[in-house]
């Protein structure tokens, strides 16, 4: 059997599936020999005119460039740099529209021609031999050499992967392609360059044999490729017309019989093909040194007057060439198609560049080629299966597209479509498969490159992650290994004794904070350190029992200063000295007494040279008045000075100091408050017309006569509760009883009031009634007092210990101020009551401003008693907290009765028209207090609770 080489040698050939016959109609561009387009007045050039990734860029704006300069370089193998066609200055680098079906721009560099066409240094080769393939490689690389059948497949590349394996090359001449002759009138004209360029290949290669496939309708382009290969090892191969024949998948099989396996390249298989147009590259690459900047660009179409095949300058317009060889659109639908009529896209505009792979401007009339109809549905022929070179499946293609199921796609081997339409070409339904394919290639590639650019940020991603680890770890490790070799290094140098001797001085700083002795002093810590400091040398040195003297020293002088410490404490100048404190604080509180006493006499001298003027009744009323603020302030001294005696006597406690604070200013306000309601009284009681103001009068008398004994009870309670009980249980029982000892002088202060009151004649009976009713009012509030204080003892009964003791003494004292206030108002609004005012209006009057006090009078209690609760120091804070609860409810509860007394009174103080409405009127009040009450007592519960 012969080998596949013979039987090539012996004339077999072979065919494809599928293919179509369509019109050639390369006749009317091949009647003229190859003509070169002159340079135009501006070059776009693409930077990416190739299959892969663009090159970077050289040049900038302005910069001059010559002819054959590089304006990129490549960084990939995928990639190959773009040169300047001619000479000439950069004026723009900007994104300009390109030869693709997108119709989309791209970043193009223009050149502005000078027309001197000035060429850089070139390097041809002279000779092969003096080169190695990979040099050989590099050269066409670097020259910018790409397929120019149209794939745009990097030529360094493809050469690149067939070494050491390739075993044919394959020569594709056969130009399938109705209307396109650009390699056929290449290979007329220059048949002796293609062969140079295949002689390069062959050099690199060395293939065991050399085919060049052309098709039967080149008669010329085949003698004259004949007569360049004689004496050659190089077989001409002609084959049938059939499109695509041209394709390289096709080509293989008609010559070899051989296929490409799905997803591999001709190399895979040891085949290499390459086009004429690329060889001719080649060839002015190695032996001329000439970049790739121009290519044969067939122009047809009955719109020209004459077609032909010009060599073009790379960038060169599309309109300028259109311009320069006779084009004449057609009026009614100008059409410009890149390439042929099968694998070629309608243009956007003719200000498109020519790059590498445009190989045709086809310009048809609309009688030559008819416009694309409207698409109509699929009639299931299968024509499209049956001309399809590549064996797929067409029709479910375009299905699949069309719903954008691209898996569905890949698995019918979308990507070995070589996009040639024949498929379109013989539809009946006018569907533009081509088009549906072409968009699901790019739709795929995209995701491919999205799934690429995740993958690599996923890795990117773990390996940082590991890095950073792996740079803890290391952390970790030196600091470990630091920590290990510190630790040696302390036991070399005897460092275990330097940290037992850091822990031991840490340990007594922390003994002598907790005993409370005072701090060293900077200069003894100094000495201390020194000494220790000696101590270590002395160690260090070998000696047994070091010098101690020192430190000797140093602690029989911190004996000795301890010493004098305590006896200063302990002698009695300090005792003298705090006596000295006393006194200076004993010296302040009588210049302020005197201070306040002053304050005092001032408007009492006014009020006395204000009244100078009036009637004997208006002194007497007023020396009256000032008779008895001179007693009540004889009993606050007294009072005060019983108290600052306690104070001394307790002055070791600042518990009872702190309290005592508190009592005094509690009876400063309350003086301040006595000499506003004095004031008060002596203006009510300016005029007494007749023996009824005599008789207010004398139960003002004997109210200020109640209120000095309760005053002094209060003062002689103070000094029971500012003394020290020896024992708190003793000192419980004595409050109590302390405590029924007030309420029962309260009480009988009560009675003895009734009892003045029921033994005064009213001088009419409507005052009679207007009295008794003030007496069951008193009567109700001293129930509630009464009450209140009950509840009050069962609360305060046996303090647990001295603290809550002197919180219940307190308490207590604050329940006496309390009541007496309360017997002021009472005093007061009784006075108001027996007083016969002229007129109603004033009376109305009167009893507002009344109101008014008795309000104030009680948020100055509530004030008090407040400050006083702050000023007390309990022993449990809960307990506080529940104590001073009970205190404000009390002096809410306090305000309200003064309130409802006060208003009791105005309401009993108005005359009644008979004495039956007045009894009515007192079962009213009577009602409206038990009311009251009741709503107290509920109040109270719910506090409780």
């Amino acid at each position: 059997m012969l080998s596949l080489i013979e039987q090539i040698k012996n004339g077999a050939l072979w065919d494809f599936p599928g293919g179509v016959h369509p019109p050639e109609n390369k006749t009317q561009s091949t009647s003229t020999h190859l003509a070169w387009a002159s340079i135009p007045q501006e070059i776009v050039l693409p930077i990416k005119q190739h299959i892969g990734k663009p090159g970077i860029l050289l040049v900038a704006v302005g910069d001059e460039v010559k002819k054959g300069q590089p304006l990129t370089r490549y960084d990939t193998n995928f990639s190959v740099p773009v040169h300047a066609p001619t000479s000439g200055v950069i004026t723009a680098i900007e994104n300009r529209t390109t030869a693709h079906p997108s119709g989309l721009r791209d970043m193009c560099v223009v050149i502005k021609p000078d027309f001197k066409d000035t060429w850089i240094e070139r390097s041809p080769v002279t000779s092969l031999d003096d080169h190695t393939p990979d040099e050989l490689i590099e050269m066409i690389r670097q020259a910018g050499v790409s397929g120019m059948g149209g794939a745009g497949f990097p030529t360094g590349r493809k050469v690149q992967s067939g070494l050491s394996r390739v075993e044919m090359l394959i020569v594709n001449a056969a130009e399938c392609e109705p209307y396109i002759t650009a390699d056929d009138a290449l290979m007329r004209e220059h048949a002796e360059e293609i062969v140079a360029g295949i002689e390069v290949v062959e050099h690199i290669l060395k293939p065991k044999l050399t085919i060049i496939g052309i098709e039967d309708n080149k008669p010329q382009a085949i003698e004259a490729l004949e007569r360049a290969t004689e004496n050659k090892d190089i077989v001409i191969r002609v084959v049938p017309t059939k499109y695509p024949s041209g394709g390289a998948k096709q080509l293989i099989k008609l010559l070899t019989n051989k296929e490409i396996p799905s997803g591999q390249h001709s190399a895979d298989i040891g085949m290499v093909v390459l086009n004429v147009g690329t060889l001719q590259a080649i060839k002015a690459a190695i032996y001329d040194g000439e970049p790739s900047i121009r290519r044969v660009v067939t122009l047809t179409g009955n719109t020209f007057k004459q077609p032909r095949n010009v060599w073009a300058l790379i960038g060169t317009s599309v309109q300028d060439l259109l311009d320069e060889f006779g084009y004449q659109p057609d009026k009614k639908l100008p059409r410009l198609i890149m390439g042929g009529p099968m694998m070629g896209f309608t243009l956007p505009h003719a200000n498109v560049p020519i790059t590498k792979i445009s190989n045709c401007i086809l310009a048809p009339t609309r009688k030559e080629i008819a416009p694309a109809r409207h698409e109509m549905a699929c009639i299931r022929c299968g024509d499209c299966a049956e001309v399809c070179p590549a064996s797929l499946l067409p029709q479910q293609l375009q299905w699949y597209a069309k719903a954008q199921d691209y898996d569905k796609c890949e698995e019918l081997d979308l990507k070995d479509c070589i996009e040639c339409g024949a498929c379109a070409y013989v539809c009946p339904s006018e569907i533009p498969l081509v088009q549906y394919y072409r968009q699901a290639k790019a739709e795929i590639r995209a995701q491919k490159w999205e799934a690429e650019a995740a993958e690599r940020a996923r890795q990117r991603f773990e390996e940082k992650k590991a890095r950073m680890e792996r740079d803890k770890a290391e952390r970790e490790n030196r600091f470990k290994k630091a920590a290990e070799d510190r630790r040696k290094e302390m036991k070399s140098s005897s460092g275990d004794d330097a940290i037992a001797a850091a822990i031991a001085r840490v340990k007594s700083q922390k003994a002598t904070s907790t005993d409370g002795e005072p701090q060293v002093k900077p200069a003894v810590a100094a000495a201390i350190a020194k000494a220790k400091a000696k101590q270590a040398e002395a160690l260090q040195q070998g000696k047994e029992q070091p010098d101690n003297s020192e430190m000797a020293k140093l602690r029989e002088e911190r004996k000795r200063q301890a010493r004098e410490r305590k006896a200063e404490q302990q002698s009695p100048e300090s005792n003298e000295a705090n006596e000295n404190k006393k006194d200076a604080v004993a010296a302040a509180v009588e210049r302020a007494k005197a201070r306040k006493a002053a304050q005092q006499a001032t408007p009492s001298s006014s009020e006395q040279a204000q009244t100078s003027d009036g009637n004997e009744t208006k002194k007497a009323a007023v020396s009256a008045a000032v008779e008895r603020a001179k007693a009540r302030k004889a009993a606050q001294k007294h009072a005060k000075e019983e108290t600052s005696v306690v104070q001394q006597d307790d002055a070791d406690d600042p518990k009872k100091v702190a309290i005592a604070a508190a009592v005094e200013r509690a009876k400063a306000r309350k003086a301040d408050q006595l000499e506003k309601s004095e004031a008060s009284l002596v203006e009510d009681n300016a005029e007494p017309a007749d023996s009824k103001q005599a008789a207010v009068a004398a139960a003002v008398e004997r109210a200020k006569a109640r209120k000095a004994a309760q005053q002094a009870q209060s003062a002689d309670s103070t000094d029971d509760d500012n003394d020290e009980p020896a024992d708190p249980k003793k000192a419980a029982v004595a409050a109590a009883v302390e405590r029924a000892k007030a309420r029962k002088a309260a009480q009988q202060a009560q009675s003895t009031d009734s009892t003045d009151d029921d033994n005064a004649e009213p001088a009419d009976p409507k005052k009679a009634a207007v009295a008794a009713a003030v007496e069951r009012a008193k009567a109700r509030k001293a129930a509630q007092q009464a009450q209140n204080a009950n509840s009050t003892d069962d609360d305060n009964d046996d303090p647990a210990d001295p603290k809550k003791a002197a919180v219940a003494a307190a308490v207590e004292r604050a329940k006496a101020r309390k009541a007496a206030q309360h017997a002021q108002s009472a005093a007061d609004s009784t006075d108001d009551d027996n007083a016969e005012p002229a007129d109603p209006k004033k009376a109305a009057v009167a009893a507002a401003v009344e109101r008014a006090k008795a309000r104030k009078a009680a948020q100055q209690a509530q004030s008090t008693d407040s400050t006083d609760e702050d000023n007390a120091e309990p022993a449990d804070p809960k307990k506080a907290a529940v104590a001073a609860a009970v205190e404000r409810a009390k002096a809410r509860k306090a305000a309200q009765q003064a309130q409802s007394a006060a208003d009791s009174t105005d309401d009993d103080n108005a005359e009644p028209a008979d004495p039956k409405k007045a009894a009515v009127a007192a079962a009213v009040e009577r009602a409206k207090a038990r009311k009251l009450a009741k709503q107290q007592q509920d109040n109270k519960i719910e506090e409780n609770k």
